[in-house]
């Protein structure tokens, strides 16, 4: 996660905020396409064969393409993700979220592209697997909330995530390929982010609301316009960049901080 990191520092600027509203209003438009224009769907499918012939818009269009008829249980689900997506980037951060879900796009893209260069099959692919990450990702971040299902029937996230674990694993076994290569690729940013991090706890509810508690604290006893960070070379402080590094030296005799341009290259306070 060091490389997350290090990306977030550098291009966490970039992020896109509220991407589950967004995620919500390509459904509503794509829903909207279902039932005014139901033909037009068909042009933004992912087909990796008409992408390769020059239809390159279906590398992105295919996410409006809706996972499921429009109904009011279609409404309820779409406002239960939208609820788990936001919960999620607030514990995140708006640049791991981004990361989380457009990996989740792309893998399903490269996805689509190995079975029919390798396969010749052209598999459908749509965002209910993706959908599906932002629930198992949600079961692992808040294992122990309990939420009402059927509105009715209390549950704790890590039962239901494990019910769902359950089918995604029968639909794999009952499947084709194409649906063997639509769920591995979809949920591969699951596994990445998850099963390959060391540091887990870091992002744990309570990890997120101790370092929170802590930052409010430090506010509070930090008199107005004071800084935490101070380069002893340069005297830029953490006001002056969101990707400035600072670290104490070892070497020096006393309590000296230097910037990331400076920690190497100062003169050791003898």
């Amino acid at each position: 996660m060091n490389f997350l990191d290090n990306m977030e520092r550098k291009y966490g600027r970039y992020a896109i905020h509220n991407l589950p509203f967004i995620i919500v209003g390509l459904y509503a438009l794509g829903y909207v396409i279902s039932l005014v224009m139901p033909q037009l769907l068909y042009f933004l499918t992912l087909r990796p064969d008409l992408i390769l012939r020059g239809q390159v818009w279906r590398l992105i269009s295919w996410v409006l393409v809706p996972p499921s008829q429009f109904s009011l249980f279609t409404v309820i689900m779409l406002y239960f993700y939208f609820s788990l997506g936001r919960t999620l980037e607030y514990t995140w951060g708006a640049f791991r979220f981004n990361v989380y879900i457009i990996s989740g796009v792309v893998f399903t893209v490269i996805g689509a592209f190995l079975l029919y260069l390798f396969g010749g099959v052209i598999g459908y692919f749509s965002t209910y697997y993706i959908n599906m990450s932002i629930f198992l990702a949600f079961a692992l971040t808040y294992p122990d909330m309990q939420v009402l299902l059927y509105f009715l029937i209390p549950i704790k996230m890590k039962w239901m995530g494990a019910v769902y674990g359950f089918f995604i694993i029968l639909s794999m076994m009952q499947g084709g390929w194409a649906d063997r290569v639509a769920i591995v690729m979809s949920l591969l940013n699951f596994v990445i982010f998850f099963f390959m991090t060391r540091n887990l706890r870091r992002y744990s509810p309570k990890e997120v609301h101790r370092r929170a508690e802590f930052k409010r604290n430090v506010q509070k006893v930090q008199p107005k316009g004071a800084t935490r960070h101070k380069c002893a070379v340069c005297g830029r402080t953490e006001k002056d960049g969101d990707q400035l590094e600072f670290r104490f030296c070892s070497k020096c005799a006393g309590n000296y901080e230097y910037c990331q341009d400076h920690l190497f290259t100062h003169q050791h306070v003898k």
